[in-house]
C-alpha cells in the first residue's frame, strides 16, 4: 500500500503536466464555478428547510394547544371513549399529523394514535414511557418542541402539557409531518445540484479525455515530427483520422514533409551527379590537381598528378605531401607552402618570373593570384613542370582553409621552345647564307660584269638562282607547316595510288640519275582507288623520296611500293599500304622517336646537309588527317622503311569519310 502511493501520485502528476496551462486553467475555472454554484444551493436549500422547520414548529405548537384545550376535560374525567372518538377524527381529518400520543403525570403512554393501550401493552407488559423532565408539568403550559429524522424526512415532536383546572394530567405528545411539497422540492433540487455538479466534472473528464485523444495526442506526434524533420528525417509522417483545422494542419505537415524529403532525393542526386561530374573532371584534366589542409595533408589528388609523381599504385590519401615529394620539391615548397599557410605573402624572389611578382602585388592588395613555380624534376622520370599554389578561403574569405596546387607537365613545352630556337637559329642560318651568296654574286655583277667572261657570268647567275631555289623550299617548308596546323578545310576524295606514285618518280628521276641511286616502284596490280587528297599525298610522297634521296649514298636504291593488306578481322575492309624503303645512312633508335617532331634535325652524321627539320613533320600531319599514321623501320647503316597505310574509297568508308576535315 505504503509503495503503490507514490506509484500512484507519480503517474497522476506526469499525467497532469501531460496537460497544457491553458488546460489546467480550464480546469482550475470550472472547479471554482462548480463548487461556487453547488454552495449557493446547497446554502439556498438550507434556508427552505430552516423555515420550513419553523413553520412546522409554530403550526405543532399551535395544534398542539389547541387539541390539548380540548382532550384534558375528557382525560380529566377519564372519559377515553370520547378521547378515542375525539382524536381519531381529529387525525383523520389532516395529513399533517404523524401521531397522537397520550401519557400520564408519570410519562406511562395510555393511549395513542396509531397506537393503543393493546399495542404498548403486548403479552410481555412491556410498557412505553416518555422521557420528559423532571418537573416538566409543573413548570407551566409551554409546549417543548423538538425534530428528529426518519426515512420519509424530518418531524417536528410537539409536547404539550395536559392541564385541567389548574392540574397537571399528563402530556400529549404530537407528531407533526414535514411538508411533502417542500421536502419534495428539496430534495429534487439537492438531486439537481449533485447530478449538475457530477456532469459538469464529467465533462470536464470527458473534455480532457477528448483533449488527450483529439488535440494533445496530434499535437505531440506533430511535434515529434517536427523533431524529426529537424534531425533530418525527412520520411517522417502522421496518420490520424482528423478533421478540421488539426486535420488540416497534419495533412499540410505530410505535405511539407514529402515536399522536403523530394527536395533532398533531388538535392542528393544533384550532388551525387554534381561529384560525379567533379570526379570525371578531375579524372579527364590534363593538368594534375592536389588538394591540401593547411596541415599539408593530402585530401584530393586526379589521375594526372598520379602520374606526374609516379604515385598510381600508392594510397596517399591523408599523408603528410612534403614527406610524399621529390627531395628537389620539397626543399623548393616548403617555405612556400607555410607562408601560404599562414596566409602570408609570398615574396617576390621566391616567385618564378615577373608575373609572380605582379601576383604578389595582388596579394597584398587582397586579390590572391595563384604563385608560380617552374621546376625541374628527375625523378620519376626527367620532366619540366609549371607548379601553382592558391590558396582556398573559406566562405566569407577570411580564413585560409586549405591549399589547392595545380601541376603542368611543360616537358613538351620545353623541348618544342628548344626546338624552335634551334629551328629559327637553323632558319637564320639557312637564309644568311644564301641570301649572302645572291647578294655576292649579284654585287659582283654588277660591279665587275665588264670584266668577267660569259662563263663566268653563267656560273654566277646559276649560282644565284640555285640560291633563290634553296630559299623557295625554306620558305615553302614553313609555309606549308603553317597551313597544315591551321583550320583550313580539305575535302577528300576517290585517288588512284598508281598516279601519284608515277608523278613522283617523274619529278625525281632526273635527281636520282644525278646522284647514281636508282628511283624505282613496286605496284600490286589492279588497286582499287583510295580515299585521300591529291596535293597532299604527293607532298608527303616528295618529301619522304627527297629524304631518301638525299641521305642515301651513289650506288643506292629508293623503291616506292604499293599494295593491299588484308584485316585481322574478315568483316573490316582491306587497305592499301605506301612504303619509301631506301638504302641509305639509317637513323639512330635514340633519334626514331623524335624524328617527326617539328624542327627536329639529326645532327650526329647529317648536319652538313641542307634541311629546315619540318619535311617529317609535315609528312606525319598531313597523314593523320588521313585516319593513318606514319611508320618507320631503320637501321644505321643499311637502310630505312617509311610506311603508311590508307583506306578505300567504297562502301560505307566513302559515305562516312568524304567530309571537311579540320586541319
Amino acid at each position: 500500500m505504503f509503495n503503490f502511493l507514490p506509484i500512484l501520485r507519480e503517474a497522476i502528476a506526469r499525467w497532469w503536466s501531460e496537460f497544457t496551462l491553458q488546460t489546467k486553467l480550464m480546469a482550475a475555472a470550472t472547479l471554482a464555478v462548480s463548487l461556487l454554484m453547488s454552495g449557493l444551493t446547497f446554502w439556498a436549500v438550507n434556508t427552505i428547510q430552516q423555515d420550513v422547520r419553523l413553520n412546522d414548529t409554530r403550526f405543532g405548537r399551535d395544534l398542539g394547544l389547541l387539541l390539548a384545550a380540548n382532550v384534558s376535560p375528557l382525560i380529566a374525567e377519564d372519559n377515553l371513549t370520547d378521547l378515542a372518538r375525539f382524536s381519531a377524527r381529529f387525525y383523520s381529518s389532516t395529513s399533517s399529523v404523524r401521531y397522537l400520543i397520550y401519557a400520564n403525570e408519570e410519562g406511562e403512554i395510555f393511549f395513542g394514535i396509531p397506537y393503543s393501550t393493546a399495542e404498548v401493552k403486548n403479552s410481555l407488559t412491556i410498557e412505553r414511557r416518555i422521557q420528559l423532565p423532571e418537573n416538566y408539568g409543573e413548570n407551566g403550559e409551554t409546549p417543548l418542541i423538538r425534530q428528529h429524522k426518519t426515512p420519509d424526512g424530518e418531524v417536528t415532536d410537539v409536547f404539550v402539557p395536559l392541564n385541567h383546572e389548574g392540574k397537571y394530567l399528563g402530556v400529549l405528545a404530537i407528531g407533526i409531518n414535514p411538508n411533502a411539497i417542500v421536502v419534495a422540492s428539496s430534495n429534487l433540487t439537492r438531486d439537481v445540484t449533485i447530478a449538475v455538479f457530477v456532469s459538469i466534472w464529467a465533462m470536464v473528464i470527458l473534455g480532457a479525455v477528448f483533449n488527450a485523444l483529439t488535440i494533445t495526442k496530434p499535437i505531440k506526434e506533430l511535434l515529434v515530427g517536427v523533431k524529426n524533420i529537424a534531425a533530418g528525417n525527412f520520411k517522417q509522417r502522421v496518420d490520424l483520422p482528423l478533421g478540421g483545422e488539426l486535420g488540416e494542419l497534419i495533412l499540410s505537415f505530410n505535405e511539407m514533409a514529402e515536399k522536403l524529403e523530394r527536395y533532398e532525393e533531388q538535392n542528393i542526386e544533384e550532388m551525387t551527379a554534381e561529384k560525379a561530374k567533379l570526379d570525371t573532371l578531375m579524372s579527364t584534366i590534363a593538368d594534375g590537381a592536389i588538394l591540401l589542409d593547411t596541415n599539408f595533408q593530402l585530401l584530393l589528388i586526379n589521375p594526372a598528378a598520379r602520374e606526374i609523381f609516379g604515385w598510381e599504385d600508392r594510397e596517399i590519401i591523408g599523408q603528410n605531401v612534403l614527406h610524399l615529394f621529390p627531395s628537389e620539391l620539397t626543399v623548393r615548397l616548403t617555405k612556400p607552402l607555410y607562408q601560404i599557410a599562414a596566409g602570408e605573402t609570398l615574396q617576390p624572389e621566391e616567385s618564378a618570373n615577373q608575373n609572380q611578382k605582379n601576383a604578389v602585388t595582388d596579394q597584398e592588395n587582397n586579390n590572391y593570384s595563384p604563385a608560380e613555380f617552374r621546376l625541374s624534376l628527375t625523378n620519376p622520370k626527367p620532366r619540366t613542370i609549371r607548379l601553382l599554389l592558391t590558396q582556398v578561403f573559406d566562405q566569407h574569405r577570411e580564413n585560409v582553409r586549405g591549399i589547392a596546387m595545380t601541376l603542368q607537365d611543360i616537358t613538351r613545352e620545353t623541348e618544342l621552345n628548344e626546338a624552335k630556337s634551334q629551328f629559327i637559329s637553323n632558319v637564320s642560318h639557312e637564309l644568311r647564307t644564301p641570301l649572302f651568296n645572291i647578294k655576292s654574286f649579284i654585287e659582283t655583277l654588277t660591279e665587275f660584269g665588264e670584266d668577267l667572261s660569259d662563263t663566268e657570268k653563267r656560273e654566277f647567275l646559276e649560282t644565284a638562282n640555285h640560291e633563290t631555289d634553296r630559299l623557295t623550299r625554306l620558305v615553302n617548308d614553313v609555309l606549308d607547316l603553317s597551313r597544315l596546323e591551321s583550320s583550313r578545310n580539305y575535302n577528300l576524295d576517290a585517288l588512284d595510288i598508281g598516279q601519284l606514285i608515277e608523278q613522283t618518280l617523274r619529278t625525281y628521276q632526273l635527281n636520282a640519275r644525278d646522284k647514281g641511286l636508282e628511283l624505282s616502284s613496286e605496284i600490286e596490280a589492279n588497286l582499287l582507288p583510295i580515299l585521300g587528297h591529291y596535293d597532299l599525298l604527293l607532298q608527303v610522297l616528295t618529301n619522304l623520296v627527297g629524304n631518301s634521296l638525299k641521305f642515301t649514298p651513289a650506288g643506292g636504291k629508293v623503291v616506292i611500293r604499293a599494295y593491299k593488306i588484308s584485316r585481322d578481322n574478315p568483316q573490316e575492309t582491306p587497305k592499301i599500304r605506301v612504303e619509301v624503303s631506301d638504302t641509305g645512312i639509317g637513323i639512330d633508335a635514340e633519334d626514331q622517336s623524335a624524328i617527326f617532331d617539328r624542327f627536329y634535325r639529326v645532327e650526329n652524321r647529317v648536319h652538313t646537309l641542307e634541311g629546315t627539320g619540318l619535311g617529317l613533320s609535315i609528312v606525319k600531319n598531313i597523314i593523320e588527317k588521313h585516319y593513318s599514321q606514319i611508320n618507320l623501320i631503320s637501321e644505321v647503316g643499311i637502310g630505312t622503311t617509311f610506311w603508311f597505310d590508307l583506306e578505300l574509297y567504297q562502301g560505307l568508308i566513302a559515305s562516312k569519310k568524304i567530309n571537311d576535315v579540320s586541319l
